[in-house]
């Protein structure tokens, strides 16, 4: 199955340009912990003879030291190059491999089986047109079986191969084959793959891999690598409408300005129709450029340069779209997620989305099902923990275009970052726009914020008290509106305790329904704002993330967060409403400071603690901070 080797009366040049114009196929290896995904990948390469003599002799030498097979060679050695993944056993990383046959190219994704690594096996599949499930055959259909079925089903894979492999332990046993093809097939059912193909295999011992074995005289089907080769899997891109996100603007000179990117579908010609996204601006292609010259035409992942007939404005971020068929634009939509971080999703925290060509801020504004990978019947629920799936409802500060997921991978996918530490939280695919989106537009006021401020001859803003249960938040802030309101200042305040009489009755103390809670308020107190007021926010507000948000509702210089720093033993000395005790009893659940936490403020405006002076003389030196800072001029 190996490339035929070249000869001296072959033409290079020929063969070289054959090799070239071979398809090329991207898939994955994926199943549970220890069922023989590096072990598969590393036996096709070394009986289809893909290895150079100096791997062939690494791999001797490193089944001697590491290897799990006793005499035999361990072939999962070739794709488990981390240490870590030597020392346990186990695929951590995704490992990409390239090798190619005869009749096709390949790129295989070796994914991880851990749950605890379920995010890494979403990014192999991301790209892949096929995915091989293993199953070992002595323990059958497992729920991470069915978790990277569903996740590869998500992702657009449309085939897949079961691989039933270690039949050799399970004694070549036709009726433990059949059963296993039968439960998978009657999972699978409902995840809408286009081909299912279940072989029975040992990836150690060679069978099935390359040529039938004859252990298995009773299956009737094609070995792993002939069917890998012909499989027809390429849904086309070219008959998509064109899309092509601007990754840069190409100005090497005063007389040359193209957008550069990589072609996510459709193909494109000189003279083409285009309008440009988000700007909605239409031209005409007048070049398509390469390194090798000029092309008249181009498809697909190829990477090139447009120019176009007119001079508009395009950027970085923006994308050229089919001037027919251009992609949606919406601010609203709702998507599958996939959540991969260890602390939990919360709807009403505010994250940043990133597609094929922007970075926007995003709420999820609603939860509306979890999935039961087991079962995939849908289950309620307020937030997503680490591998979790739901489908939910998302709101962004800035339209997107994009296209339905299922009708474009590239452009209908996106990933979460969580905006402090810049980590990937998440990966989402894009269902439908929310038509509510279309429907809903800011009406223009002839009366704004500046307008309304300056008749109370003061500047807005927010003074968001923040601290512990005791701390004296709520003294300082009324003590601080007296003192406004003593000068002839136009306030109000927002406290805790009162706003959970009516606005957030609703809501408990879980930490799901303490983001809501604090969403709801900072959005109140930026409408108290444009209203022109000083608004005193006295909460808790225990997580930096949401005071983050309340933070960028606004204009700069309008949220000042002013921390009440008193320790925690003071703030229990005092427990004015007994919470404290209660909560040591075990009688309160969630009470920030014992049960749950407080992250402290890293860079507040205004630091107070009341252990160390009285709330008036507190009070006192904020409404100072203000005079000194031009609120209080108008």
């Amino acid at each position: 199955m190996a490339n035929a080797p070249l000869t001296a009366d072959d033409n290079v040049i020929d063969y070289l340009a054959a090799h070239e114009r071979k398809g090329l196929m991207r898939f994955i290896t994926c199943g549970s912990v220890d069922d023989g995904k590096s072990t598969l990948i590393g036996r096709l390469l070394y009986d289809s003879k893909l290895l150079y003599d100096d791997q062939l002799a690494a791999l001797e030498s490193d089944t001697k030291k590491h290897g799990t097979q006793g005499e035999k060679i361990d072939f999962a050695l070739l794709v488990d190059g981390l240490a870590a993944e030597r020392e346990q056993g186990i695929t951590i990383d995704v490992a990409y491999r390239f090798f190619s046959t005869e009749k096709r190219k390949f790129i295989v994704a070796d994914t991880p089986g851990h749950e605890q690594y379920t995010r890494n096996m979403a990014t192999g599949a991301s790209t892949a047109d096929l995915a091989v499930i293993l199953i070992d055959a002595r323990r059958g259909v497992l729920t991470q079986t069915r978790r990277h079925s569903y996740i590869a089903s998500l992702l657009g894979i449309r085939h897949v191969v079961v691989a039933v492999n270690k039949m050799d332990l399970a004694g070549y046993s036709e009726k433990t084959f059949r059963e296993i093809e039968s439960a998978y097939r009657e999972f699978a059912e409902p995840l809408g793959f286009s081909s299912i193909a279940v072989m029975p295999l040992s990836a150690l011992e060679g069978d099935n891999m390359i040529t039938k074995s004859p252990h298995t005289p009773w299956y009737d089907g094609a070995a792993l690598l002939p069917y890998l080769e012909t499989v027809n899997v390429r849904e086309s891109q070219d008959d998509k409408p064109f899309r092509m996100p601007v990754q840069w603007v190409n100005r090497p000179n005063l007389d040359f300005r193209g957008f550069s990117g990589t072609i996510a579908s459709g193909t494109v010609n000189p003279g083409d129709d285009i309008v440009v996204l988000p700007s909605a601006k239409r031209s005409k292609v007048e070049r398509i450029v390469t390194m090798d010259g000029d092309m008249d035409k181009a498809g697909p992942d190829m990477a090139v340069t447009v120019t176009l007939e007119d001079e508009i404005d395009i950027s970085r971020g923006d994308i050229l779209c089919a001037g027919q068929a251009p992609a949606e634009q919406t601010d609203q939509f709702a998507a599958h997620l996939l959540w991969m971080a260890e602390d939990k999703l919360f709807p009403g925290r505010q994250y940043l989305l990133k597609t094929a060509n922007r970075i926007v801020p995003a709420t999820i504004t609603e939860l509306k099902h979890k999935v039961n990978v087991n079962t995939l019947e849908h289950m309620s629920g307020k937030t997503l923990e680490l591998n979790e799936v739901g489908f939910c409802n998302f709101n962004l500060a800035q339209p997107i275009a994009f296209d339905p997921y299922n009708d474009n991978r590239r452009t209908g996918s996106f990933i979460l970052i969580d905006k402090r530490t810049n980590a990937t939280i998440g990966a989402g695919m894009i269902d439908f726009s929310l038509r509510r989106a279309q429907n809903v537009h800011w009406q223009d006021l002839d009366v704004n914020k500046s307008a309304r401020a300056s008749t109370k001859h003061q500047r807005p803003c927010v003074l968001w008290f923040t601290g512990l249960s005791g701390s004296g938040k709520s003294t300082v802030a009324n003590l601080v509106e007296k003192r406004l309101h003593d000068l002839g200042r136009h306030t109000y305040t927002l406290d805790g305790d009162n706003v959970r009489h009516g606005l957030n009755k609703d809501l408990g103390f879980t930490d799901a329904d303490r983001v809501e809670n604090i969403r709801r308020v900072a959005e109140s107190a930026k409408l108290m704002a444009d209203a022109g007021l000083i608004v005193c926010v006295s909460f808790i507000s225990p997580f930096q993330s949401e005071r983050l948000m309340a933070r960028e509702l606004l204009e700069d210089g309008e949220f000042v967060e002013v921390y009440i720093s008193t320790p925690l033993e003071v703030c229990e000395q005092r427990d004015v409403k007994g919470l404290y005790a209660k909560a040591r009893r075990g009688e309160i659940k969630n009470f920030t400071g014992i049960d749950s936490a407080y992250e402290a403020p890293q860079r507040a405006e205004i630091d107070v603690d009341t252990s160390d002076i009285p709330a008036a003389d507190a009070a006192d030196a904020i409404v100072e901070y203000l005079q000194g800072n031009g609120y209080l001029e108008g």
